[in-house]
């Protein structure tokens, strides 16, 4: 082991074995790049990370991002080997260590705390969920977005709460993913300097040698986009290492990549560059080879020599521990000199929000001409953003139109200091970059904050992956997508949604919401700002849509039900009912008018989400949509998959079945029989099939 002391040797070796057995022994799993970048993490964990293995959700903790998920193993025997807790929030009150060697034993098995892919809420010291690559680089950006504003925000002098770093480790299927180009571009114009990405550059992915689909200079491409970049020829090389470490340490005005040269199972010459290495285990032959090589018995599996725990705590563990403590000391000081900002960050860390913070939801007067809901989502975003304070966010080049832009004297954007702005502003500009702005959104909600994101609704295509992640790490982001319908009129199909709102219901734990008017927005606001552990989609309109005189109709309150009865028959008893979304409920209301002028008694529900909607007992959901009313029509102009269970066996649906056309609004409505004659004539064949 070049330049590594015995203990030293005898840790990264450790890493290796367990990595190796665990996957043995599953029977599935990726070996190769554990073995190769143990040294590299090792490095990092024993000399750099500030991390306090007893206390793993300290704000000021140093992150490490395994961005090269499958290397699951990596990160599972590091976390085993500092003695990372469990922490409460995640493991209850079982008062144990967060990775046990029990628990490497069933990596990949049902229930264990060692995935095949790391998993944020279920294992302690996984940071972020991983495993589509690219994914952790991009929320590593988010996660050091939020580092720097929160220091530049409660920073104050002789108070440096916040300086913490973020560091990934990628590999080479990281490098080839557009999300990764697309953080790695955000990252060097916002100038990051809290932020290390270390390329673990094997030359192998599943395929084999990555020569056969990938050729580029990834330090030039580095370079070009301005960040600081510098080589260690040698992974085993941990002097080499020290070194780069130290280099982004030092470095103060753009973020650091670190190219480490490696082979995948480094050292065992019978595994150098094996895809095999890669992708499957060992096998047993190769495995008591590797153990003989790194001078483990061959016939032991899962050994943890007793020195490698107690060398982590003596280095790692103690740094933690002692760093922790003086941030304690200094944040309690901290709550004494400035008392209103120390209540702040005590929320942000808690994830509570401020008292009284609902006062500053606005209510809209009726009006028939009304507003679009991106315009009066963007006035209840800003009255709350005043409010929150650490509400932060903005839109993939689109703020003009998502109306997401915070206007208040103060807000400012988040630049490079010294630039268009600073490191202060809650304004983020994530230029044409859905699927980063995604992940860092996800990286900031990480951190604490109430972080948003928002663009065009056809364009939750583009950052899908992220979009997922959110809802299966169950944080609470807010998305904000407009344009949400055929009513984008002249920009044609390729702007217009269709299938996009069914793709995110089918979106498990995500809450969609397509308010009616304005007063729906403001509730739907209320119900996303008070979420824990769901991420919200917020779907506006392009264009004006009434706002309801809630004095003649129900209130906009009952949105937080999901669906509720807007407008209904004198006696409670109508004959149809009539069930819409977003601006669709407007058309609805039209449609009743003029089926109540030819004596048909309707009901219209506005159903904004179907989510919340369908977690209301029966007894709601069966007042709202009476089983014995079966004539229903449902209005919405997007795919009408998943509209029958609304809707009935004799209900009718109006929906979208192709793409739209270029037109303008009231021509495409027109076209597509969204008007409020069909909606009329509908209902008559749903009564007559009822």
């Amino acid at each position: 082991m070049s330049d590594a002391t015995d203990i030293d040797q005898l840790c990264i070796n450790t890493i290796r074995m367990l990595a190796a057995d665990a996957v043995q022994k599953a029977k599935s799993g990726h070996p190769g790049t554990p073995m190769g970048a143990a040294p590299t993490a090792y490095t990092l964990w024993q000399r750099h990370l500030t991390y306090d293995p007893a206390a793993p959700e300290w704000m000021n903790r140093d992150r490490f991002v395994l961005s090269v998920g499958h290397a699951s193993m990596l990160l599972y025997s590091l976390i085993h080997l500092a003695g990372i807790e469990g922490s409460p929030e995640v493991y209850g009150d079982s008062n144990r260590k967060a990775v046990t060697l029990d628990d490497i034993e069933h990596f990949r098995q049902l229930e264990s705390r060692c995935p095949g892919h790391p998993e944020y809420r279920l294992t302690s010291g996984v940071e972020t969920t991983t495993g589509p690559l690219g994914q952790g680089l991009a929320t590593s950006v988010g996660m050091a977005i939020a580092g720097k504003w929160l220091a530049a925000t409660y920073n104050r002098p002789d108070f440096k709460l916040f300086d913490y770093n973020v560091y990934a480790l990628c590999g080479d299927g990281d490098m080839m993913e557009g999300v990764a180009s697309e953080a790695a571009s955000l990252a060097a114009h916002l100038s990051l300097p809290n932020l290390c990405w270390i390329y673990d550059s094997n030359r192998v992915t599943i395929e084999g040698m990555t020569d056969i689909a990938y050729s580029e200079d990834v330090a030039a491409r580095f370079l070009a986009y301005g960040w600081n970049v510098t080589t260690v020829a040698d992974a085993n090389d941990i002097i080499a290492l020290d070194r780069a470490y130290q280099v982004f340490l030092k470095t103060n005005d753009r973020p650091t990549l670190i190219v480490v040269h490696s082979h995948i199972a480094y050292g065992a010459p019978t595994l150098q560059d094996s895809p095999k290495a890669h992708g499957e285990p060992l096998g047993e032959k190769e495995l008591r080879g590797a153990k003989e090589f790194y001078g483990f018995d061959p016939d032991k599996s899962f050994v943890v020599p007793d020195a490698v725990p107690k060398h982590f705590a003596a280095n790692m563990g103690a740094r933690g521990a002692a760093a922790h403590a003086a941030w304690d000391k200094l944040l309690a000081e901290y709550r004494t000199a400035h008392p209103e900002l120390g209540k702040q960050v005590d929320a942000i860390h808690a994830g509570t929000l401020p008292e009284d913070w609902e006062s500053a939801l606005p209510s809209f007067p009726a009006d028939a001409k009304g507003l679009a809901t991106r315009d009066s989502s963007g006035k209840v975003l800003n009255a709350l953003a005043q409010r929150i304070p650490w509400i932060i966010g903005g839109a993939a080049d689109l703020a003009p139109s998502t109306k997401t832009n915070l206007a208040f004297e103060g807000a400012g954007s988040f630049e490079a200091p010294g630039t268009v702005g600073d490191y202060h502003g809650r304004n983020m500009h994530f230029g044409v970059r859905e699927h980063a702005m995604c992940a860092a959104v996800n990286g900031m909600t990480l951190s604490g904050l109430k972080a948003f994101g928002s663009g065009f609704l056809i364009f939750t295509d583009y950052a899908r992956g992220s979009i997922r992640l959110s809802a299966i790490m169950e944080l609470s982001v807010i998305h904000i997508w407009t344009h949400d319908s055929i009513g984008v009129g002249e920009d044609g199909p390729t702007h217009q949604p269709i299938e996009q709102l069914l793709s995110l219901r089918a979106i498990p734990g995500m809450v969609v919401l397509r308010p009616a008017d304005a007063n729906e927005v403001s509730e739907a606001w209320r119900v996303v700002m008070n979420l824990k552990h769901r991420p919200a989609a917020i779907v506006c309109s392009r264009q004006p849509l009434p706002t309801v005189d809630r004095n003649a109709f129900a209130a906009a309150s009952g949105l937080a039900k999901g669906a509720y009865v807007l407008a209904d028959a004198p006696d409670g008893k109508p004959s149809v009912i009539l069930i819409g979304t977003g601006s669709e409920v407007s058309l609805c209301m039209a449609a009743r008018e003029k089926l109540v002028a030819e004596g048909i008694a309707a009901r219209v529900v506005s159903m904004p989400s179907w989510e919340l909607f369908d977690e209301q007992d029966q007894a709601y959901r069966d007042s709202v949509l009476p089983p014995s009313i079966t004539a229903r029509v449902t209005v919405e102009q997007a795919s009408p998959i998943g509209w029958d269970r609304y809707a009935g066996r004799t209900g009718k649906i109006i929906g979208m079945h192709s793409f739209g056309m270029s037109a303008p609004i009231a021509a495409v409505a027109q076209h597509f029989g969204f008007t409020p004659d069909r909606v009329v004539e509908i209902a008559k064949q749903a009564m007559a099939a009822g």
